[in-house]
């Protein structure tokens, strides 16, 4: 080793040395301390309410259908979590529609019910018949949309907007006004719509990235300049074609949003919507901000959508996967097993989730884990035993072939391994 080798190591290690003690975050009991390196972003989220919208929006996924039935059930779950607000669905749609969103709304008991219209006379009043507490009215605002899809000019889209907004506001119900398409719309014409929709009475203004073309600091830039622009509270909802979705979404709540629309899974038109359980639990655990939300029935929830929607959720999945909490390699597990919090986020734990842990067996395996299941499964191998069944669990798992604890256990007697006496 250099000389200029040794002293650059020796000013690094000075400088571990000096570093402060973890900071432990003022939390309550179900919450877990911040890591020393982990980016602490505490201050920039002061306020973070949920708005679902995997009924809505999420049943637009191309091939997919709610019934009445799971329209209710998805509904009552997100209830007793407490999800601020519900889009129920597009009540003017159908009269199965009208049914759902109207029972949604007289059942309810913690979340707000909203409904979803577009700046047509029809649609609001569908909306306001059905009982919901929030009307979510809705036009184009970009010119290609305006063009060649609305077929109307801007100032007709303006004053549509303005006319609903007043319309649900004259009811005495509470609106939110989105100038669909906000993120490829002229930013004047965008800072005009909004501030037009204001004036009339509009509670909250969402900002939506519907063809899901913004990245976190640009929607940051829009977001500001729209908080900054009107007195009505802002809220966000993002698209994931790029998979900038969740990030999108969080970087508005960074911008002054109150609230962020999320789906289930993710689930929505084209590549989705931020996910219910990516946004919450980075809110959770990355901010520090308390959402009220009973996170502990997010699996619970993920897997009700999952079957409903007929959409699978990928195994690699964030939050709710099933490999979120699973370990097979050999150094993640034996890390693992002695502390979780070494090859896991830490803030964020299974539990918090309602989930489970688990250390997969198969080609990447190692001792520490292979111990650790026979142990579990009753057997008290020696450090030799040990080793031999490593083997051939690694063998069997390169084969791609599947190792269950069935396998393990046969693995395990051919060994030799004694068996303690059966537990009563």
């Amino acid at each position: 080793m250099s000389h200029g080798q040794f002293y650059i190591r020796y000013a690094v290690l000075e400088q571990v040395l000096q570093c402060p003690t973890i900071q432990r975050a003022r939390r309550d009991p179900r919450r877990i301390e911040f890591f020393q390196g982990t980016l602490d972003s505490t201050s920039e989220i002061t306020e973070a309410r949920i708005f679902d919208t995997t009924l809505r929006d999420g049943e637009q996924s191309p091939r997919t259908s709610f019934s009445y039935d799971d329209k209710r059930e998805i509904a009552a779950v997100l209830d007793d979590m407490g999800t601020h607000v519900i889009e129920a669905g597009f009540p003017v749609n159908s009269d199965a529609e009208f049914e759902a969103v109207r029972d949604i709304a007289e059942s309810a008991q913690n979340s707000e019910i909203c409904g979803l219209a577009r700046v047509v006379d029809e649609d609001v009043e569908a909306a306001l018949d059905s009982g919901v507490d929030l009307v979510h009215v809705f036009v184009s605002t970009s010119d290609v949309q305006l063009q060649d899809s609305m077929h109307a000019t801007r100032e007709e889209a303006k004053q549509a907007a303005v006319e609903s907004v007043e319309r649900v506001t004259e009811a005495g119900v509470e609106c939110m006004f989105s100038p669909m398409d906000a993120t490829r719309t002229d930013e004047d014409f965008l800072i005009e719509v909004v501030q037009a929709a204001d004036a009339a009475g509009a509670d909250w203004v969402n900002i939506p990235d519907t063809c899901g073309v913004a990245t976190p600091r640009r929607f940051y830039d829009m977001v500001e300049k729209v908080v900054d622009a009107i007195d009505a509270r802002v809220d966000v909802h993002t698209h994931d074609d790029f998979g900038l979705a969740a990030a999108n979404a969080l970087s508005g709540f960074e911008a002054g949003a109150s609230q962020s629309q999320v789906s289930v899974n993710g689930i929505g038109e084209r590549a989705g919507n931020a996910a219910y359980e990516e946004v919450v639990m980075a809110l959770e655990s990355l901010y520090d901000v308390e959402t009220h939300i009973d996170t502990t029935r997010i699996t619970e929830l993920s897997r009700l959508v999952e079957d409903r929607s007929s959409i699978p959720v990928p195994a690699n999945k964030p939050v709710v996967g099933e490999n979120a909490f699973s370990h097979e390699s050999g150094i993640h597990a034996a890390g693992v097993i002695e502390n979780s919090d070494t090859f896991e986020p830490g803030v964020m734990t299974p539990e918090m989730v309602g989930a489970e842990r688990e250390l997969v067996l198969g080609k990447h395996t190692g001792q520490h884990s292979v111990r650790e299941r026979l142990v579990d499964a009753g057997f008290d191998p020696t450090e030799e035993e040990v080793r031999e069944v490593t083997r051939r669990v690694k063998d069997y798992g390169a084969e791609k072939k599947r190792v269950t604890m069935d396998v393990l256990e046969k693995f395990a007697r051919e060994v030799g391994v004694t068996e303690e006496e059966v537990r009563v």
